[in-house]
């Protein structure tokens, strides 16, 4: 069993808060990482929030009392001209473009820009127009699960098929929706269980401080790592004190490579970087002590130590019992009679 490169989104969210050269900054800093996609977010704030619609605590408290969370979401907004110069620049540093488009109309943008996969948010599990939408494309897919039920991610997973995506299109992502979320609230063991329950591919979108979940969620079966991340932790935005900075990014993807590494696969046998330890810390059946031909080997004047370049200890029953071939010292190798 061959495990497949983990694709790692390095999550660019709305941490550009509505700056495009930030943006930029951001494209040229997965890159760097080596991520395999760097993913902002498409939204008209008024196809997404009510004026009236409340913040929720995390993004409350990273942002001024006085602001509705519709005012904040459209400081946050990309334009196309913002889509298309972050498209051009991630062809340039050779990274993959996605974006989570949070209505119909942003949809149909993402697909005019040439997009092959969607990303849909966890809080549009529910959203049956926006799946439904999604699945007429037959694209990939990529669902984000927090705060669901195993039934409302089989209810949506039915809809995206029902409208023409086929179930090998789309990676399910456990995901956990508060910022920072606490690592008893992970439940990472989710993983398997969407696994197992859909026969799906299967992810993780994490929210959590540090790089050590994803990391373990790639050893738990996870092929796409999601992973918010930020030019500065104290930059004013609801999202950049759960992100990671530059460097932890850098290290969170090669933590994550060195782990493909790793698996390697079902096959049990030596490596061949310790095949050369084989016969030095193994061991071989030696004369006790000082050992005449005729001798009956026994316990008492047989027993084991390296190296392993003699009989195997394997074959003590073999031995044990039978008369010696010749003369041992103590601490010779001892060998089996080719008589027995």
């Amino acid at each position: 069993m061959k495990r497949k490169k983990t694709y790692i989104i390095a999550e660019a969210g709305v941490n550009h808060n509505g700056n495009l050269q930030v943006a930029r900054k951001m494209v040229e800093v997965a890159a760097e990482a080596k991520a395999d996609a760097v993913k902002f977010q498409t939204f008209k704030a008024e196809n997404l929030a009510l004026p009236s619609a409340p913040k929720v605590d995390y993004q409350a408290s990273s942002t001024p009392d006085d602001e509705s969370q519709f005012a904040m979401l459209q400081k946050l907004e990309l334009s196309l001209e913002n889509h298309l110069e972050l498209l051009e620049c991630c062809r340039r540093n050779r990274i993959d473009f996605l974006s989570t488009p949070f209505d119909l109309d942003s949809v149909d943008l993402l697909i005019e820009l040439g997009l092959h996969t969607l990303k849909i948010s966890s809080g549009d599990i529910t959203d049956l127009p926006l799946l439904r939408k999604i699945g007429r494309l037959k694209k990939k897919v990529i669902l984000s699960t927090g705060m669901s039920t195993l039934d409302e991610i089989a209810d949506a997973l039915n809809i995206l098929q029902e409208a023409g995506t086929p179930l090998q299109n789309i990676t399910v992502l456990h995901c956990n929706t508060e910022y920072p979320t606490p690592a008893e609230d992970v439940n990472l063991l989710s993983i398997r269980a969407i696994e197992e329950h859909f026969n799906v591919r299967v992810g993780y979108s994490d929210h959590t401080l540090g790089i050590e979940i994803p990391i373990a969620a790639v050893s738990l079966g996870a092929e796409v790592i999601e992973k918010h991340f930020t030019l500065d932790k104290n930059l004013p935005g609801p999202d950049h004190k759960a992100s990671l900075e530059p460097a932890e990014l850098k290290d969170m993807v090669i933590a994550i490579r060195n782990i493909e590494k790793a698996f390697g696969s079902a096959l049990k046998k030596p490596s061949p970087s310790e095949l050369k330890n084989l016969l030095v810390v193994r061991k071989s059946i030696v004369a006790r002590q000082t050992i005449q031909k005729g001798e009956i080997f026994s316990e008492k004047n047989l027993t084991t130590l390296r190296p392993g370049n003699g009989m195997s200890p394997m074959q003590w029953d073999d031995i044990i019992g039978t008369p010696a071939s010749r003369d041992f010292s103590i601490g010779e190798q001892v060998t089996k009679n080719k008589g027995n």
